[in-house]
């Protein structure tokens, strides 16, 4: 992984400018680096295990709204009714914050796991949903004639030609609620309180230990980055074809 030196240097400088606040103030509501870091190892376990939770919680809500909006936007794509059915409910509900679903996720789902995916569920469909629309509606008019010389069905279109070819388009959506996910199960867990690290910070935070809080705050922040990372490596190996044609990889 190459490093990226002017992004290492404004991050030493931003630690570097907190240090000095914190050290100029001496209010114990703004902990000094050394604080929180003594916090976070102090607390190593504990983060890790709500982290793994909430991880988990975003893993099957992404899932699922993948499964399920992939093929429906594949199809809204290609089928004109289902546009027609469907993108005025998208765009009415697509707005909507997370937190105004949790009263309907907590009443049809319950305050335990369950409410808590419904809403991951929610949020990351919109950008997988409409990167699949975007995607299939992008394609080449020529590969249409394609189908329709093969004789291939709606369906068959759909999965031998439209999806692939759409690939690159749906990976961007997928990569948008992949952070997606990871926030909303935090607030999540913040609104339906049982586990997970979004407990954790609000427990923090009501009982006014800032230093723990921050650490949980830095933990999520270096597993978000990770997450990121990891997909782009994955999307890079899915989509080598793609950035072998068009070197859109080479910055990323």
């Amino acid at each position: 992984m190459r490093l990226n030196i002017p992004a290492l240097c404004f991050g030493a400088l931003l630690l570097l400018l907190w240090e000095i606040g914190a050290r100029a103030t001496g209010n114990p509501f703004f902990p000094t680096l050394a604080a929180i870091g003594a916090s976070l190892f102090a607390n190593a376990g504990v983060i890790a295990a709500q982290i793994v939770e909430t991880l988990r919680r975003a893993a099957i809500g992404l899932g699922f709204a993948c499964l399920v909006m992939i093929p429906l936007g594949a199809a809204i794509g290609r089928i004109k009714l289902l546009g027609d059915i469907f993108e005025p409910i998208v765009n009415m509900l697509r707005p909507l914050p997370p937190p105004a679903v949790a009263p309907i996720a907590l009443l049809f789902a319950g305050a335990g796991d369950g409410g808590k995916i419904a809403m991951i569920v929610f949020t990351c469909s919109f950008p997988v949903l409409i990167g699949a629309i975007d995607g299939v509606r992008a394609n080449h008019p020529m590969l249409t004639n394609v189908a329709r010389s093969l004789r291939l069905s709606k369906l068959e279109t759909i999965a031998l030609i439209d999806l692939p070819s759409a690939l690159p388009v749906i990976m961007t959506g997928i990569r948008l609620a992949v952070a997606a996910a990871l926030l909303v199960s935090v607030v999540a867990e913040m609104l339906l309180t049982t586990n997970g690290i979004g407990v954790y910070l609000l427990r923090a935070q009501e009982n006014f230990r800032i230093a723990d809080g921050l650490a949980g705050v830095v933990a999520v922040a270096v597993v978000g980055y990770l997450v990121n990372h990891l997909f782009l490596r994955f999307d890079r190996k899915v989509l080598a074809w793609h950035y072998a044609t068009t070197g859109a990889g080479a910055h990323q």
